[in-house]
């Protein structure tokens, strides 16, 4: 039971932890970054920090972020109306 107990507590701590997508800002990467970023995650996949230590100055939590708001559905509607209205 002790086991249990102690899961349960890392899982209900990691999720008070996290913060809204929406609020976080956009991440610029060179174009040097975003291709490494890409040909990367096809041969390692969502393992971020192994993806950050090829990329100096960055941190897995960066790459993540980078990678959710390029390919996450909120953040696309979100880019498709901001083209709208720079339109």
């Amino acid at each position: 039971m002790d086991k249990r107990r102690r899961k349960q507590a890392k899982t209900s701590s990691c999720c008070s932890e996290e913060v809204s997508s929406i609020e976080w800002e956009f991440i610029n990467m060179s174009e040097q970054e975003e291709d490494l970023i890409y040909r990367m995650y096809k041969l390692v996949g969502d393992r971020w920090a192994l993806i950050a230590g090829r990329i100096p100055g960055r941190k897995a939590e960066e790459i993540e972020r980078f990678w959710i708001m390029r390919h996450g559905e909120v953040f696309a509607n979100r880019r498709r109306e901001l083209k709208k209205r720079n339109s």
